[in-house]
């Protein structure tokens, strides 16, 4: 088999100046384990856990109180595994430990707002304040702050102040609607709700009053309201507390409360696109590590580097992100949409930033790939050390295009994982190369497998994702999940004792992989099983094509059918010609068995608010289920696109 086309290979210099080299050289040094390369690493990290992760917790001097009698409790059930016992610790103290004043702490800019710097006392000091007002308000350790902020600095230092007491944080962007904040907020009863008055997307101001009024007299536990005017000449009769008020008063000690090693530190949500969304609860500890590990080791995060990934309040990657405080780099953060006022908005920033790590969704990238954006020429964007991409595959032609338009020499850094662990399973590796359409490793301490239908270890085939061994930064629970119900049936009930993500993956002989997309959204031609990513890979690879979503429905008379629905460039219209076009391009990239029975034009293709292709709801629709049951609306980017799926019946 020949080996894909290689897009970047760390220079000697650069790997023994890495994170991770200087991590492999203390455990040398402390620990008398030597090893030549990084997969030799890889393969003591998941055969001697306890050891691995306890080097985490001593490499990056993580400050405790109390003693541990054991790494983990090393339970039957994964999902009951406990680490570090016995020991508390407070995420927020490591954030401002041994801080550097040279750089910001955040570089922040919206789409209404110039840019700005917040410097690290003045962090320190907005934290402690707000702390001091949610201690006014009652909260103690173990109650829920919930948050409808955009990603401003205030969202920052609300989480800051919340962790710094041994609160729980809670979010959701202020594009949720009410219903779909509703359905989360309500579930894990919070004392004090911190929101924006508005916030602004792509030129236009949304007021957000009346939401906060209905979602504050709809939830009882929230005692108090604290408001953000994030934008100025919003009128209202409306008088919660006042976010500049609580800043103008005197300054105030920050003390930070350290909880159990296994205290809950937030609750993300799934997407709710199907049912109720799950409330999914980490722990402060295993967060603390597993970012710590993330950023420095797999992304090489350094002191005084910025970190930038594109996101919302109300996707895992705004945590991650704010964990690059962790390891003492600046965090750059953007509010608004990446396309305002012109496609270079991102782009612009990071320069304005000096960004050194630059993420975003594979969706952004791809869209700027289909602008025909060439940086080429700018001195800049050249130099930036790596590209962080996420959130669905990015297929061989993104790869391709970083590397001919982007930066000929960057580290593209694929990273997949999920809300369910807020990290990566698999990601980047500062030892090994880059090739084309592949991710470099799975990540130190995670005992990843490619499984086959009956449930044995593959390579070099199209498998399902299994994790074989807990994870500190797996959930804790889901909140008021009785006897673990739910979180058994996400992911345990396939391969008991097992977890099982939900994604197709191919791991290499030479253990780099590819992930096809989600296993619920499977194609079968044939008893061949076909990720999603690969025909969309070709499919928008084609001139007119902007967008593209395929599912395979179950018929009654047992067959099944594959309908691919695509949304055309303007100015295109779907004939007989451009089917043909896309069909042949799907076939000669892959093969006949990917080609769709039909072929239909939509106006836009549904979305969830965190940019994930909405194949399974989709599916359901097609299927017969009526729309309110397939999906939540209010989880969606664009729920109006779903209307054409309603009424849609299978002629060509």
């Amino acid at each position: 088999m020949s080996l894909p086309k290689t897009l970047w290979s760390p220079r000697e210099s650069f790997k023994k100046a890495s994170n991770m080299n200087a991590y492999k050289v203390w455990l040398s040094k402390n620990q008398n384990i030597d090893f030549d390369n990084y997969q030799q690493l890889w393969n003591w990290s998941i055969k001697h856990q306890n050891e691995f992760w306890e080097s985490i917790l001593n490499y990056f001097q993580v400050d405790y109180s109390g003693e541990y009698n054991a790494v983990n409790t090393a339970s039957k059930n994964m999902y009951e595994t406990r680490w570090f016992e016995g020991i508390e610790v407070s995420y927020a103290e490591h954030i401002f430990k041994n801080i550097s004043k040279e750089k910001a702490a955040i570089v922040f800019k919206s789409e209404h707002q110039r840019f700005e710097k917040i410097t690290w006392d003045s962090l320190h000091s907005q934290t402690a304040k707000i702390a001091n007002y949610l201690k006014s308000c009652g909260v103690k350790k173990g109650d829920r702050v919930c948050s409808m902020l955009p990603n401003s600095p205030e969202a920052i230092i609300a989480f800051l102040a919340t962790n710094s007491i041994g609160a729980v944080w809670t979010s959701c962007s202020p594009d949720f609607g009410i219903k779909s904040i509703l359905d989360r907020f309500t579930q894990i009863e919070p004392k004090v709700f911190i929101t924006t008055n508005a916030y602004q997307y792509n030129g236009k101001i949304f007021s957000k009053i009346d939401e906060v009024k209905e979602i504050a007299s709809a939830i009882p536990s929230i005692t108090n309201v604290l408001m953000v005017d994030y934008i100025e000449g919003i009128e209202t009769d409306y008088q919660p507390d006042s976010w500049k008020k609580v800043l103008s008063g005197e300054d105030i000690d920050l003390y930070f409360e350290r909880v159990d090693f296994n205290h809950p530190i937030w609750i993300l949500y799934s997407s709710g696109t199907t049912g109720k969304p799950k409330a999914i609860t980490h722990s402060v500890g295993g967060i603390l590590i597993e970012h710590f590990k993330a950023l420095a080791l797999h992304q090489n995060v350094k002191p005084g580097d910025t970190f930038f990934w594109y996101s919302t309040t109300g996707w895992m990657m705004w945590n991650y992100a704010v964990s690059a405080l962790l390891v003492k780099g600046t965090v750059a953060i953007y509010d608004g949409s990446p396309a305002f006022p012109n496609a270079y908005a991102l782009w612009d920033f990071a320069e304005e930033a000096e960004i050194n790590h630059f993420g975003a969704g594979a969706s952004y990238y791809l869209y700027c790939m289909k602008e025909g954006m060439d940086f080429t020429k700018n001195e800049y964007i050249k130099n930036i050390e790596s590209f962080g991409s996420t959130g669905s595959p990015l297929p061989p032609e993104g790869f391709d295009w970083f590397n001919k338009k982007v930066n000929p020499n960057a580290w593209i850094i694929s990273l997949s994982g999920g809300t369910d662990i807020c990290s990566g399973f698999v990601g980047g590796n500062p030892f090994e190369p880059v090739y084309e359409g592949e991710i470099q490793c799975r990540m130190l301490g995670v005992n990843l497998k490619s499984y086959s239908e009956e449930g044995n270890p593959i390579v070099n085939e199209l498998g399902e994702m299994v994790i074989e061994n807990a994870m500190p930064s797996m959930p804790i629970y889901f909140w008021n999940d009785k006897n673990n119900k739910r979180y058994k049936s996400s992911y345990f009930d396939m391969y008991p004792g097992k977890w099982r993500h939900g994604d197709w993956i191919k791991i290499t002989e030479r253990n780099t992989l590819i992930i096809y997309g989600r296993s619920d959204a499977t194609l079968n031609r044939g008893g061949v099983r076909i990720g999603t990513s690969e025909i969309y890979s070709a499919t928008e690879s084609v001139e007119e094509v902007a967008d593209s979503l395929i599912v395979c429905i179950d018929q009654e008379n047992g067959s099944q059918t594959m309908p691919m629905f695509v949304q055309l460039k303007e100015g295109f219209e779907l004939d007989m010609k451009l089917k043909q076009k896309i069909k042949k391009k799907i076939k000669t990239q892959y093969s006949s068995r990917h080609i769709p029975d039909k072929i239909f034009q939509v106006s836009e293709i549904p979305y969830t608010i965190s940019g994930k292709k909405m194949e399974a709801p989709v599916k359901k629709i097609l299927s017969g289920i009526a729309i309110e049951k397939a999906a939540s609306i209010d989880a969606m980017k664009n729920p109006k696109a779903l209307e054409f799926f309603k009424t849609f019946k299978f002629k060509e």
